[in-house]
């Protein structure tokens, strides 16, 4: 059985985002009374009373920026909550947020957008994982909310090197 990874935002793009997020503006923390927002950093939903902040991010910028690529018009940008302060991030290297409806967007080491999935629940993601990875010319998916169309994470193959699937 084949394995993924899934990324958080890395720690140095975190620490990017609570100054400054990708759209330029500075992150207005707050006290998430109710909790249960998607948290990008640690990968696990926020409990109530946690201070966490909403950023704009751009995943596909950032790697382009590191590795040289040009996503051309995929460059996206979008709303991401994550910790207001750094966290200790994942407790490992599994999927998350896979209760609800996703999808899961394959991409080339380019940036370019090769597919998509829609799955409907944690039984439906290793299916589509498989079918995405069965192409070599996939580097790595995006998994989003289907109803805001909000990034939630990378996943690569296996337990590839940081430098390599992280922003």
């Amino acid at each position: 059985m084949e394995h993924y990874t899934a990324h958080p935002i890395p720690p140095a793009a975190l620490k990017e985002l609570r100054t400054a997020d990708d759209a330029g503006r500075a992150p207005e923390p707050f006290t998430d009374t109710e909790g249960g927002a998607p948290l990008r950093c640690c990968l696990r939903r926020s409990t109530p009373g946690e201070s966490v902040v909403l950023v704009s991010y751009a995943p596909l910028r950032r790697r382009a920026a590191r590795t040289g690529a040009d996503p051309g018009a995929y460059d996206e940008q979008g709303p991401v909550f994550v910790h207001a302060e750094e966290c200790a991030g994942p407790d490992g290297d599994g999927l998350a947020f896979t209760n609800a409806h996703r999808t899961v967007r394959r991409y080339s080491a380019e940036g370019r957008i090769l597919g998509g999935r829609l799955v409907g629940g944690a039984g439906d993601f290793g299916p589509a994982l498989r079918e995405a990875f069965d192409d070599p010319a996939v580097e790595f998916v995006h998994v989003r909310a289907v109803e805001y169309g909000c990034f939630l994470y990378e996943v690569t193959r296996g337990g590839q090197a940081q430098g390599t699937s992280r922003g």
